[in-house]
């Protein structure tokens, strides 16, 4: 009976247990389900403060961008302008002092003097480009060109062979020589050859042997010194030779103005301000001088040469005469960049020659005069001329302690030409500075 009892009993909490069991279990699963939920929606929402925070500072640093570029729009607009303004004047002059351009002290030894009358001048201004030059003669070929960054036009040498100006004929025994050359940064090649030389009656075909000549090898070499070289030849004999290094001229430092001064048998050479040669017995004293001869042997494109701005003067200047007892002395050696009014640190010789004379006679003194030759306007022509005068003025106080109060200055402009407008050699001669005795 008990028996029966107790199995009544475990029965019953068996169906209890069960009935518990079942209706329990979507409890059990409720509240799990309520836990996933909880732990998705906190999860949820800690992403979308990531997300908030990552797109604010996004948004942050596009703001601090967007400022910074506006910062610099205005710089960038300003070089823009003046890169703007750089390719539109290529040849713009660079100041005295600044990178890439001498300035005066460098100039300090400088004792050329050109002389004082132009007889050939050529910077192939009435040659079309691309054409061979009018007033020359080659056997080889060569065109006029512009170069990028250099102002004015230049001869380029094409191929091997002579060159040579046929507005050079008689030499006196006083005369100077000016050119530039310029060869490319990529030079490698022969020299140049400058010779100063009486051609043989067949002309420059032969003047590699005339018998009375001056040659002067020119070369920007290929390490960082330019190389210059001499030969003599007198009377069918070649006398010397010789040749030196030269900082003055390199494939980097391009173009270098050469001047050539000869008195009588004697001739100085220079490279830009460096006198390069100065040599006593250089000429023959008889022979009569009549040609002045380019040659090069090159043949391929990296040893290519480029003249310009040959000038030939002659007369020996007399400073001290001219304007102590004329009352005026007339300079063509006091050279400014074109439509500028800075004076060239080659100007050095010839400013040194009048400062000399006003430091001797501190009582003098003198009107600077400008002068121009007829191309332009002829408003801009005076205006320039008389800034030209005042910057004289103003070297010859810097660099000379001249006292400015000694110093008038004035400009004319075009208006009183001493030869024709017509010609380079013409043009070059109007372009002067007077000094006049007050």
């Amino acid at each position: 009976m008990r028996d029966k009892s107790m199995r009544r009993m475990c029965a019953a909490v068996m169906i209890v247990c069960f009935a518990v069991a079942g209706f329990g279990a979507p409890v059990v699963a409720a509240q799990f389900g309520g836990l996933k939920d909880a732990a998705r929606k906190a999860k949820e929402a800690m992403q979308k403060k990531k997300d908030a925070e990552a797109q604010a500072q996004k948004e942050a640093e596009a703001k601090k961008e967007s400022e910074a570029k506006k910062e610099a729009e205005p710089q960038k607009g300003a070089e823009a302008k003046e890169d703007t303004q750089a390719k539109k004047e290529p040849s713009a002059a660079v100041p005295a002092g600044a990178a890439g351009a001498p300035d005066f002290q460098s100039f300090s030894k400088f004792d050329f003097v050109p002389g004082e009358n132009i007889i050939g001048f050529e910077d192939f201004m009435q040659d079309a480009i691309g054409d061979f030059p009018a007033q020359w003669n080659t056997n080889a070929s060569g065109e006029v060109v512009t170069v990028a960054g250099k102002p004015g036009r230049w001869l380029k040498l094409t191929a091997g062979g002579f060159f040579t100006p046929e507005f050079v004929k008689a030499l006196p025994d006083n005369f100077t020589i000016e050119f530039d050359v310029l060869t490319p940064p990529t030079f490698n090649g022969y020299s140049l050859v400058a010779a100063i030389c009486e051609l043989p009656s067949e002309g420059a075909r032969n003047w590699h042997v005339s018998h009375n000549a001056v040659k002067l090898s020119i070369s920007p070499g290929n390490g960082g010194d330019g190389q210059s070289g001499t030969e003599l030849r007198h009377d069918g004999t070649t006398i010397s030779g010789n040749s030196k290094y030269t900082g003055q001229f390199t494939k980097t430092k391009n173009p270098v103005h050469i001047s050539l001064w000869r008195q009588r048998q004697r001739l100085r050479v220079y490279w830009n301000e460096e006198k390069l040669w100065d040599l006593p017995r250089a000429f023959a004293p008889a022979p009569k001088l009549n040609g002045l001869v380019f040659g090069t042997n090159q043949t391929q494109e990296k040893s290519e040469f480029y003249l310009s701005n040959i000038r030939l003067a002659v007369g020996a200047p007399d400073t001290r005469n001219k304007l102590l007892t004329e009352g005026k002395w007339v300079t063509h050696g006091i050279l400014f960049d074109v439509n500028s009014d800075r004076v060239k640190p080659e100007s050095y010789g010839a400013l040194k020659e009048i400062a000399g004379v006003l430091t001797e006679n501190a009582d003098v003194k003198i009107q600077i005069v400008g002068h121009t030759d007829a191309d332009g306007d002829d408003a801009k022509n005076l205006d320039l001329s008389k800034r030209r005068a005042a910057s004289v003025r103003a070297v010859l106080a810097k660099e000379f302690a001249i006292a400015e109060a000694r110093m008038e200055t004035d400009g004319k402009g075009e208006s009183q030409p001493i030869d024709k407008n017509d010609t380079s050699a013409g043009k070059a001669n109007n372009r002067r500075v007077e000094f006049i005795k007050k």
